[in-house]
């Protein structure tokens, strides 16, 4: 494989999508709570979500704490299914940010990473990629963290090996990337992330992957088999 190779997908990826934007919520709190806010929605409407819960209640833990149930539950409705269990949920993530961390969770960031990885998993919807994520985020661990659609994107173009264990086909994943890009900065990582998320939603589905409009057909692993 080109080590040229992986920014040369990222550079097709951000003339197909443009540069994207800093993300919008580095705060590590509001990140969990935005992941716990919605399920299985569209990204519109877990940010509907996220922004009526800053509107009306707030996004520290005491302000959840203090929010009246039927109103978190308001929110919670429009983030998808299971709107009560996600009203538990929100308290139970503010409850342990207060117990555990006194209400910041900034500062566990910086504990050396296998420690803030493992504080940070304690809350609910946090594996190894939310808790990188988090890292990445706030500069904090320069690594890819992927959701499922990123992955998805690198496994197909050759980058690591899929394989039955969702977590060793992650680590496939990041090894091949870092193998490739050792040195590779915050910036980088935190686009990549970004691009291979849009492409693997938009272009690079799980079902019916739309090979046609993609850059990245001609060296792709995938594509060739599948032709």
């Amino acid at each position: 494989m080109s080590r040229a190779r992986f920014r040369a997908v990222i550079a097709a990826l951000e003339k197909m999508y443009g540069r994207p934007a800093s993300p919008a919520v580095t705060d590590p709190f509001e990140m969990i709570v935005r992941e716990n806010v919605a399920y299985l929605v569209t990204d519109e409407r877990r940010e509907t979500a996220f922004s009526l819960l800053r509107e009306k209640v707030g996004t520290t833990p005491g302000e959840i704490l203090k929010a009246p149930k039927a109103t978190l539950h308001e929110i919670t409705r429009l983030g998808g299914m299971h709107p009560e269990q996600r009203v538990d949920r929100l308290r139970d993530i503010a409850r342990l940010a207060v117990s555990d961390f006194g209400g910041d969770l900034v500062p566990a960031l910086g504990e050396p990473p296998a420690k803030a990885k493992r504080l940070l998993r304690k809350f609910p919807g946090i594996g190894d990629p939310g808790a990188e994520k988090i890292l990445l985020f706030n500069r904090r661990l320069a690594i890819l963290a992927l959701d499922s659609n990123g992955q998805r994107v690198l496994l197909r173009l050759g980058f690591g090996e899929e394989s039955k264990n969702y977590g060793a086909s992650y680590r496939s994943a990041q090894v091949a990337v870092r193998e490739e890009e050792p040195g590779a900065g915050f910036d980088l990582l935190t686009r990549a992330h970004l691009l291979l998320r849009a492409h693997g939603k938009e272009t690079c589905k799980a079902a019916s992957p739309r090979c046609e409009v993609c850059p990245l057909a001609k060296g792709c692993a995938y594509y060739a088999d599948h032709r």
